[in-house]
């Protein structure tokens, strides 16, 4: 069956807002649907413009979003029940095969067999950040299918048994304080990465205080990545007081990767009012581009969005002090429920750009450099995924109410300090 919308059709660029959106995330969705692995359906971590490639690369952390993806698609009637639970439980199939570390996922696996692809020499085993990515989609799914049909029980005992195995206190060291993002079965924690704030992982902690055998302690939270407090920043850039971070508030994806599930709204803790903290830093990115410091041709109102995507030379993270000129769509577009005038008017302009190089048949390519006329020929799984997640909470709040109706997920945060609206509402398996 095939779904893909093409952004390319000059009718669409004259819809009216809602329009647009529905089109850019059924685009985007393609990535996940026509465009997943074929054998274990899972998210390949990149494909081509025009081309799938020729390898069996899957993307935890993209296969945690494809989840998310396929649940809009559902919700939205782009595919049927029976289509998205054949197509969720041939996923879980590929993950209940696939090789773990303490129940935590690596990296990257290959598609076909389930084997760990290593990420480095070191980054050769279990990846806890990616593995959280993974762990935020399913549970949506848990939440969604929350009937007492037999299909809908089986795939929430199956999510139950790959979440409940991941042993999240793995990842700290003998006598730490903090939890690690690698550890290999060879090099231990010779990658030595501590998972310290302010940046995307904040859904990590949470998920790893769910755990009642394998999990943390409230201290880990406060001193391994709230540091105490010193992930504070509190200054003025563009006359936008920042709460969190490091100065401009780096990549535009510390705003999304955790909050397609995590629900900004009134989530305020010690530290910070979460929804402030993500509304400075998409203001703070938006306002850079146009005061454009490096003077780069292209940028301004409707032209703007600094995150990681791929650029001329290869892989890069952008942020405003580390500006290579290179804008990626879905820092703007998975900013929408924290700037909709400022992302909308990006959306118009990136429909009115040349459509065989910027829109294509996932949607909108992965970057794109004006200064250099450069546009990549590839899209990412991490960078699609946030478009139609962040897109639908703007519109529904689909994923969020889903994800912050767990049992699980309100108990840790009461545990770390959190505070939440989703915390005043009973416990039912599912609020949509």
């Amino acid at each position: 069956m095939h779904l893909r919308f093409d952004l390319t059709a000059p009718q669409i660029a004259q819809g009216d807002d809602d329009v647009l959106l529905e089109h850019v995330q059924r685009a985007s969705f393609s990535y996940f649907w026509e465009g997943a692995h074929p054998k274990s359906g899972l998210a390949r971590d990149r494909s081509g413009r025009v081309s799938d490639p020729n390898n069996d690369l899957v993307s935890i952390s993209g296969s945690g979003f494809a989840f998310m993806a396929i649940l809009v698609a559902l919700d939205r009637n782009w595919i049927t029940h029976s289509q998205a639970q054949k197509r969720i439980s041939k996923m879980l199939s590929a993950l209940e095969r696939s090789t773990r570390y303490n129940g935590v996922f690596p990296h990257f696996i290959n598609g076909s067999d389930g084997s760990t692809v290593p990420f480095s020499r070191l980054d050769d085993g279990s990846d806890l950040v990616e593995t959280s990515f993974l762990i935020q989609g399913l549970v949506c799914v848990r939440q969604y299918f929350n009937s007492g049909r037999s299909e809908d029980v089986t795939i929430r005992q199956r999510i139950n048994d790959i979440w409940r195995d991941v042993q999240w206190n793995s990842h700290i060291k003998p006598g730490g304080d903090v939890l690690y993002w690698h550890r290999s079965p060879k090099y231990g924690f010779a990658r030595n990465i501590p998972i310290r704030g302010w940046n995307e992982a904040l859904v990590t902690y949470i998920l790893a205080a769910t755990s009642e055998h394998h999990g943390i302690e409230p201290d880990k939270y406060h001193g391994g990545f709230a540091r105490s407090g010193a992930f504070l920043n509190g200054r003025e850039y563009y006359g936008v007081k920042l709460p969190l971070g490091a100065d401009y508030g780096g990549p535009l994806f510390f705003a999304h990767y955790s909050f397609c599930g995590l629900d900004p709204r009134g989530l305020s803790d010690l530290y910070a009012d979460y929804w402030q903290q993500n509304y400075s830093h998409s203001r703070i990115n938006y306002l850079h581009s146009i005061h454009n410091p490096h003077g780069y041709r292209g940028y301004g109102t409707n032209c703007w969005g600094l995150t990681s995507s791929h650029g001329p030379k290869g892989y890069l993270v952008s942020s405003p002090t580390s500006d290579f000129g290179v804008i990626a769509p879905t820092a703007a577009l998975s900013s929408m429920p924290y700037t909709p005038v400022e992302s909308m008017q990006a959306l118009r302009h990136f429909l009115s750009m040349p459509k065989g190089k910027i829109a294509g048949r996932f949607g909108f390519i992965d970057a794109f450099s004006p200064a250099s006329n450069w546009y990549a020929r590839t899209y990412l799984a991490i960078d699609q995924g946030p478009v139609i997640a962040m897109i639908e909470n703007y519109r529904s709040g689909l994923l969020w109410n889903l994800f912050m109706s767990a049992p699980e997920i309100k108990h840790a945060l009461l545990k770390l300090g959190f505070q939440s609206p989703h915390l005043e509402k009973t416990s039912e398996p599912n609020q949509r």
